[in-house]
This record gives structure tokens, sequence and C-alpha cells, in this order.
């Protein structure tokens, strides 16, 4: 009986899959961290002119916060013209261009096999200059996630590369480029594990860590060194301060549930407008310009509001205004369809909601609003550890590790248990893609071949004539769709089933041919019993074979037989192992074990 054993060779076990491909991705990762470390330092300055031309007619990429703004006609209408252009590049160069970037960066890993355009490199950061250099209440780090990750995308492209290759190379420049903006590099790894990468494997995670590496390096020649906030306030908490920082969490997990929920009734709300949604940006826009009459400092990036958090250096009725002000005007901004970031804005929201809660709790307010912005952060994009390392290394400060660990927690279960999908996701699912969240190890590497396969085998003799297998299949009796043939040895030499025996029915008379003849020159997918399923049902998808007969390694004997229905009850068991609820302590002695339930 003939064999592939290219097909049928067991493969090399071990913990992981990873193998010396990764060192080629590890170069490759680190000219792609260098090109997301460039693209931080374009954006940051594109966004600095482009704020400094249309606010204050200075051709310079100094950083000027817009808190000395008065309200004037032109606070209106620049929002509202930087929108119009926004949807006129939108329209006619990438759509791809609208949103925060993230959902668009998941999209092209998920279903767009982590292939980016080369215009959406070019028109992302300049989209995204353009709104917030005009008043848009965004971020720079979903722009720069998106141009990140097109760099990496379009350098892979360049090579023979497989789709989970070029996922490694897209997560690591949209990941190096969050680094170089933040110098966060930790945080930075850790958003490509709980958001990006969809797997936890050395193959990815190492390309990964190496890009925010040398994106870290850059960052002292590109941007500056340090932590972007420095921040020493401590909490000198009593032993209930344990549920006070619950408590924080869980405020932050429900304002982010109302915010969500408010962002996408107003996308609803402009999705009714009877106009192409090319103007939307241009609404959203005059709106946004409105609301900075009421409040300046709600208008753009916001990064000194962040530091004034966390200094105390700002008031209570300031920090309500730019709570109420820019949350409303980033709802509309970003329903609008036009281009920025989430990341920054939620830093002030939850930044915002701490401190007040500060002036009530014991402690610095400046402490409470750092892990008001770590919960609204880990909760809202249903990233915790994310949030946690991204507000430790974006000041400096690891005193507060425990209230962070607690909020970020507990505003994280509130968003998983309220919304069924979050800030991110709800996007995605809204274009009909549903997504996962929940990483879990297959079942099929944890099983043996051995505790799956049908032991007590029906077989036919090889020496079985063609004629006697035509009556064995054709009677009343009911047969299984196939059967593994033995030679006198008790060694395979094939498979026979129900569409040979429909075939050799409308062929010429067999004579005295037997099983061994017709199908002794086929080649045969076989298995071993201690490979993993995994392996196995590989070999079945790539020969497109339903049942495969187990052998022997050491005899070659048969000693079972895998079917399709058998890998399909796997899954079966896998479910009820997150189902079945059984107090194995409170059951009487004698009754009998569910089933599916180890003994």
């Amino acid at each position: 009986m003939h064999r592939s054993s290219s097909m049928n060779a067991s493969p090399r076990l071990g913990d992981f899959t990873t193998d010396r491909r990764v060192l080629v991705l590890v170069l490759m990762a680190a000219l792609v961290g260098t090109g997301g470390a460039a693209a931080a330092w374009v954006l940051l300055h594109l966004i600095a002119l482009t704020t400094n031309l249309v606010w204050f007619q200075k051709f310079t990429a100094e950083h000027i916060p817009l808190s000395g703004l008065k309200p004037s006609a032109w606070m209106v209408a620049a929002p509202a013209l930087g929108g119009l252009i926004i949807g006129l590049m939108a329209r006619f160069g990438s759509e791809k261009i609208r949103g925060h970037g993230i959902p668009e960066a998941i999209e092209a890993i998920l279903i767009g096999g982590s292939r980016m355009q080369p215009k959406v490199a070019i028109l992302k950061p300049i989209s995204s200059a353009i709104s917030i250099g005009s008043g848009g209440p965004f971020g720079a780090e979903g722009p720069i996630i998106m141009t990140g990750g097109a760099i990496g995308s379009l350098f892979a492209q360049c090579f023979s590369m497989s789709a989970a290759e070029r996922k490694t190379l897209l997560v690591a420049g949209a990941t190096a480029g969050m680094t170089a903006i933040f110098g966060t590099p930790i945080a930075a790894v850790l958003l490509a594990v709980e958001l990006l990468l969809f797997e936890l494997k050395p193959r990815s995670l190492i390309p990964v860590i190496t890009a925010c590496a040398v994106a870290s390096a850059w960052r002292p020649l590109m941007i500056g060194s340090g932590a972007l906030f420095p921040f020493a306030g401590q909490l000198d908490l009593p032993w209930w301060g344990l549920f006070v920082s619950i408590g924080v969490g869980i405020v932050a997990g429900l304002q982010s549930g109302l915010l969500t929920g408010l962002l996408y009734k107003a996308e609803d709300l402009f999705g009714e407008i009877p106009f192409h949604w090319m103007w939307w940006p241009a609404i959203g826009g005059l709106l946004v310009g409105l609301g900075g009459l009421i409040e300046p400092r709600a208008l753009g990036v916001g990064y000194d509001i962040i530091s004034d958090l966390l200094g105390s250096h700002i008031t209570t009725n300031e920090v309500v205004a730019i709570l109420l002000v820019k949350s409303a005007i980033w709802i509309i901004a970003l329903a609008s369809g036009t281009s920025g970031g989430v990341l920054a804005p939620l830093l002030i929201f939850g930044g915002c909601a701490g401190w007040l809660e500060g002036q009530l709790l014991p402690g610095d307010a400046g402490a409470w609003a750092l892990i008001g912005m770590a919960a609204m952060m880990g909760g809202t994009m249903r990233s915790p550890l994310t949030g946690i390392l991204f507000a430790v290394e974006l000041t400096g400060n690891f005193a507060l590790l425990g209230p962070l660990l607690i909020a970020t927690a507990s505003s994280y279960a509130v968003t998983v248990l309220l919304l069924k999908r979050s800030i991110l996701t709800e996007k995605i699912a809204r274009r009909g893609q549903h997504i996962v969240r929940e990483y879990s190890i297959d079942p099929f590497e944890l099983l043996r071949v051995a505790e799956v396969m049908v032991k007590n085998v029906d077989t036919l003799p090889a020496s079985m004539r063609i004629d006697e297998a035509v009556a064995f299949f054709s009677g009343e009796e009911r047969r299984h769709k196939s059967y593994p043939i033995l030679d006198d040895s008790r060694g395979v030499v094939g498979l026979v089933g129900r569409a040979d025996v429909l075939q050799w029915r409308s062929e010429r008379p067999p004579g005295e041919e037997t099983l061994f003849d017709r199908v002794s020159d086929r080649s045969l997918t076989i298995g071993y019993p201690d490979e993993p399923v995994s392996h196995l049902a590989d070999r079945m998808v790539a020969a497109d074979v339903g049942r495969v007969p187990i052998l022997d390694p050491k005899t070659s004997s048969l000693v079972g037989l895998v079917s399709r229905k058998d890998l399909l009850r796997i899954r079966a068991t896998a479910k009820s192992a997150e189902a079945l609820r059984v107090a194995y302590f409170a059951r009487r002695p004698g009754t009998p074990v569910p089933e599916n339930e180890p003994a």
C-alpha cells in the first residue's frame, strides 16, 4: 500500500511550533520598528504644524496649548473646514482613513490577510493631523497604530510571506508607533497581545517586542526621553482602600458603557442624515466648534489637561466643563466619521472622573485621576493589562500598581458584563464581522488520538472479492460508510467505502479481483495513537478524507479509527467543560459522574 511519507510523517512535538523563521521576522521587525518610530515623529510634527497654522498662524512644530484661545467665529469654522477636507479625502482617496484606526487595523488582520494599501499609510497621518490640528478632540494613538500598521504591512508585502507573518509585521509597526509617541513599550506589547494579534505565540511576540524595543531606542533621538507625564503621587490607603479602588473602577466601567452607547446612538443619527457621508465630518466639525465656544480646552489632543489633572493644577469647574464638553464633541466628531484616536480622550474622561472622586477620597486627587485613566482605558478597550502598564509607563509611577490593578479589573468586569462588544469591535460588528476576543487552548492540541479513536474497528479482509464487497454493501443491514482493509498480517492496505461500491457496480463484472487488487495502489492517510489530534485533523483536511485508520508506530498494525464525527465530539466535550457544573463534595455517595467529566 502506497503511503505519502511527507503526509503521514509524525511531526516534531514540543511546547511551541516556532522555528528559525522567527529570526527572519525579528530582523524585519527591527526595520519596521524604525519605520514606526519615524511615522510617529512625522505624525506629531504634522499635528503640531497644522495646529499652529490653524489657530496661531505660525509655521512651527512647537507645541502650543489651546488653553489660551478666545471664543470666536473661527473657532466654529475651523473644525468644520477640517471636517470637509477629511470628507473629501475619504471620498476620493480612501474610506479607510475614517474613524479612529484601531478597528480598521483589526479588520485588516482578520479579514484582509493583513494587507493594507499604500495610500492609507500616506492619507491617514495627513487626515489625522488636519482633524486634530483644526480642533478635533482626538489623540494621535489611533492614527499611528493605523499608519505604523500600514508600514509593517507594506514592508511585508514586498516579500513572500504568509498572512500570519504579515500580521506579525503589521502589529510590529503599529506598536512601534505607539511606543515612540508615548514611551510605553511594555504597554504596547500588551496591547498587541490583548487587542491585535489574536494569538500568543513566540513567532509573533518576539518580533513585536523587537519592534517596540527599537522604537524605544529611537525615541530619545526623535521625540524625547523620559515619561510623557511624570508623576510621583502616592496613596497611603487604609485596609478599606481596596473597596474604594473597586468603586472607582465600577464608576469608570459605567462611564465607559455610557460613552460607548451614546457614540453608536450618535452614529445611527448621522446615518439618517439625507446627505452623502462625505459631508458628515463637516457637520460634526461645526458642532465641535460650538462646543469649543463653551470650553476651548476641550479642543485638540489635550495632553496639557492630563498634566493638570495629575498635578491638580486645575479647578473643579474646569474639570466638570472639560468632562462634559469634550465627551459630547468627541462622541459627535467620532460618530461623523472623521479621523482621530480614542486613547487620549479616554484618559481625559477617566482622569476627570477620577479627579472629581478624589475630592471626596483620601489621598492625592491626582493619584485618583491616574487610576481613573487606567480604569477607563482598560474597561473601554477591554485591555486591562494594557491600561495598567500604560498608566505606569506614562508617568513612571510604580507605587500605584495595587490600586491600578484593582480599579482597572473592576472596570473591565463591568464593561464585559454590561456590553456585548467594545467601542472597537462594535464598529466591526456593524460591518458584519463578529469577533471573539477570548483566548483558549485548542482542545485538538490537548488531546491525543488514542483518547478519541474508536478501538473496536470493523474491518474487511484484503482477500474479499469485489462481487462479495458489492453484495456486502448492498445488503439490508446498516453498514459504515467505509471500512479498513486488512491483509493476512493485520496490516492496513487501504479503505473501501460506499462510493467505491457504487462505481464498481456500474463497471464490467470484476471476475476474481479482490479488494487488495483495487485499493492497494492508492495513497492512504494514516494516524498514530500518541500524536495530537490537531495534527491528524490537519492531514484529514489536506487529504479530504473523513475516516483515518490509526496504526501502532512499531508494528504498523491497526489499533483504531478516527472519523469526522469523533472530531466533532471533541468540540461537544470542550463546550461541556464550560457549561456543566458539578459540586463533587456535595454529591451523594454512589451518584454517577456526569458524562464527559473525569471520574
